[in-house]
């Protein structure tokens, strides 16, 4: 949903969020507070990061923050390809919510990092298993691609 209509449903008493986000915003005491995944609670008035938090507003793809979906509310959160992609791309780890094994994750590998060393290649997507320390080269099966259930590993 668009902010509008997640505005509209934070004035419901609902709470909502962006799917890759561990918090959630709603509507107390007159304004929309920011529960962060640290356990902070922002006034989204009082953020550090405008460019950020206004970036968030303009997003399309709000939704209904939930005990399933919001780690703050005792959920995972889990987003799609193109945005694990994106965190990759950022040096974080993802992986699929059905891996559920803390050992097996993605992670981006640049040349020069300690997995390569030994190797001259092109940045790659890496696989980490039990068996494996860094497994280069992973390719993404067509599910992989269309999943939604893509999640952070710690």
């Amino acid at each position: 949903m668009n902010f509008k209509d997640a505005f509209k449903a934070m004035k419901e008493g609902k709470k909502v969020k962006l799917p890759s986000w561990a918090g959630y915003w709603a509507w107390e005491d007159g304004t929309i507070m920011m529960h962060c995944k640290d356990g902070a609670v922002i006034d989204l008035r009082d953020t550090k990061r405008p460019e950020y938090t206004f970036g968030n507003m303009a997003s399309d793809d709000f939704v209904i923050a939930d005990e399933d979906n919001c780690p703050e509310l005792g959920g995972v959160a889990t987003f799609d390809f193109g945005e694990a992609l994106k965190y990759l791309k950022r040096g974080m780890r993802v992986m699929r919510k059905d891996w559920r094994n803390d050992e097996m994750y993605l992670k981006l590998i640049l040349p020069g990092n300690a997995c390569c060393d030994h190797y001259p290649m092109q940045p790659c997507i890496g696989l980490r298993t039990a068996s494996y320390n860094m497994q280069p080269g992973w390719v993404a099966s067509q599910a992989d691609m269309l999943a939604e259930d893509w999640m952070f590993a710690e």
